[in-house]
C-alpha cells in the first residue's frame, strides 16, 4: 500500500514563505533613543542610530544625562556638565541634520545614568536604545561585563531593544 503526500514536507530549517512574508522582513522602529556619553561615544551611536531612522522614518531622541553625586540635590546647579550637555546635543542634532532625521534633544538630572536611560525609554515608550560604548580590556574572568555599568545597567533593565554601538577598547 502506498501513501500519498498532498504537501510536500518542509524543511524544518527552512521557514514557509507566506509565514516570512506574513511577519514582515524588517523591524519597523519610529522611536530611537540614543544616550549620549562621551563625545566620541555620542558620535558613533547618533551615526547609527541616524542610519537606522533614515531607513525607517523614524524620530531620534538624544538624551543627555547629568550625573548629580548623592551630597547635592537633584535640582543643583552644574553648569560645566551642563556646558558638556549642550556640546554633545549640538553635535548630535549636526549628525542628525547630515542623515535628514528628525531629531529631539532631552536633559537629565539623575543619580544613575542608566537608571535615566531605562527611565526616559518607558516614558517616551521608545521601540529601540542605540548607546556608543567603548569595550573594556579583556579580562580572565568570565563574569566581568564587556562594558561599563551603565551599558549593563541598561542591558539588563531596558523596555525595548539594544543596539550598543563598540567602540574599540580604552587603552
Amino acid at each position: 500500500m502506498a501513501v500519498r503526500v498532498a504537501k510536500p514536507l518542509l524543511n524544518p530549517w527552512k521557514r514557509d514563505e507566506r509565514e516570512t512574508r506574513a511577519r514582515g522582513r524588517h523591524v519597523a522602529y519610529h522611536r530611537v533613543l540614543v544616550p549620549l556619553g562621551t563625545e566620541r561615544e555620542a558620535a558613533q551611536a547618533m551615526e547609527v542610530a541616524c542610519r537606522l531612522a533614515a531607513d525607517r522614518h523614524a524620530a531620534v531622541t538624544a538624551l543627555s544625562v547629568i550625573e548629580v553625586p548623592p551630597e547635592l540635590p537633584l535640582a543643583a546647579q552644574m553648569p560645566e556638565e551642563e556646558r558638556e550637555a549642550r556640546s554633545r546635543n549640538a553635535q548630535a542634532r549636526s549628525i542628525a541634520e547630515l542623515y535628514g532625521v528628525s531629531l529631539t534633544t532631552r536633559l537629565r538630572y539623575a543619580r544613575s545614568a542608566g537608571e535615566a536611560i531605562v527611565e526616559e525609554a518607558t516614558d517616551a515608550a521608545s521601540e529601540i536604545i542605540v548607546i556608543g560604548a567603548p569595550r573594556k580590556q579583556a579580562t580572565h574572568s568570565r563574569r566581568a561585563p564587556g562594558f561599563g555599568r551603565t551599558v549593563d545597567f541598561v542591558l539588563k533593565n531596558a523596555p525595548c531593544r539594544i543596539v550598543v554601538a563598540a567602540l574599540p577598547p580604552v587603552r
